[in-house]
């Protein structure tokens, strides 16, 4: 590459990257909807041993009010995630959940770069519905309690222009269940699981 194609070349670089710088200011609501991903690590501390829940994909929803210029709070939602339960990778039920999540988030960049990374620290809660049972546990009701348990972030908005970005998100949450068949407590099954988004975001 000759020299006047090297300094075209910086040149429509330096005037992309200008082009895709994303101020955020306090006042600022970033909306950020895509496909999420609920992954559970399981921890089985119930008297059933091989009970487990398998992943779900869902669309995910996520808004942000820019506090400060670097301080943002988030609310995370989603359509309701379906998980099936397995007893030693059979199916033996399924239930739906829905995982508001509140963070607390950092973006340490300054406005001039066009990726704007972050971090989170708050707290989720995990509401189960709809519990149904099949296979072995096929005709016993079952129930999953509710579960409130922190949650960590991280994250990273790409700027294509002033308004619009792609997302990356990553959480880590803390889901703990009680497992209850036929009215007795089998006890606490954890969750506990990662959850992957990827996202296309507007700012308002």
């Amino acid at each position: 590459m000759n020299r006047k194609a090297l300094s075209a070349f910086v040149l429509s670089v330096s005037m992309v990257a200008t082009a895709n710088c994303m101020a955020y200011e306090s006042g600022d609501m970033i909306v950020r909807v895509g496909i999420a991903n609920v992954d559970p690590h399981t921890s089985n501390d119930t008297s059933v041993p091989g009970l487990d829940v398998d992943d779900n994909t869902q669309l995910g929803i996520t808004g942000t009010y820019m506090l400060t210029e670097n301080i943002g709070v988030e609310l995370l939602a989603a359509t309701p995630f379906k998980h099936d339960i397995t007893l030693n990778g059979a199916k033996v039920g399924e239930t739906k959940h829905l995982p508001p999540t509140l963070t607390l988030q950092y973006y340490p960049m300054d406005s001039s770069s066009a990726f704007q990374p972050y971090v989170g620290l708050g707290i989720n809660y995990t509401e189960f519905f709809s519990e149904s049972t099949t296979g072995a546990l096929a005709g016993t009701s079952l129930e999953l309690d509710s579960s409130w348990g922190l949650a960590g972030q991280l994250g990273i908005d790409y700027a294509i222009d002033d308004q619009w970005l792609v997302n990356a998100a990553v959480w880590k949450m803390d889901i703990n269940t009680d497992v209850n068949v036929n009215g007795a407590n089998l006890g606490e099954l954890e969750i506990d699981p990662m959850v992957y988004m990827m996202s296309v975001g507007y700012k308002f």
